[in-house]
């Protein structure tokens, strides 16, 4: 994917769609960053595009690699962690 790149020491985002429905977004997280545990008020689905980490939903680590399919609901606590360069997109409904 053409849009993907990387900063040395942090994360990029780039929205793809945003509407009244529907707020897609692409994340790049630079290796060894990560998203301290927040929480979102749509449900929404994260897609691995590549490298590998960890995603900590409600308390359960998940292994972020490419194809790594994580559905989420609305108020769910959420971290994530990146062991390599990640890329993953963010869908919110």
């Amino acid at each position: 994917m053409d849009l993907i790149e990387y900063s040395e020491k942090g994360i990029l985002s780039k929205k793809l769609m945003n509407d009244e429905k529907i707020d897609v977004t692409l994340f790049c997280m630079a290796k060894d960053t990560n998203i301290s545990d927040h929480t979102s008020t749509k449900t929404g689905f994260v897609y691995v595009l590549e490298g590998k980490g960890i995603f900590n939903l409600e308390g359960k680590d998940i292994e972020m690699v490419s194809g790594t399919f994580i559905p989420m609901n609305a108020g769910a606590v959420h971290s994530l962690k990146a062991s390599e360069n990640t890329s993953f997109i963010l869908s919110l409904i």
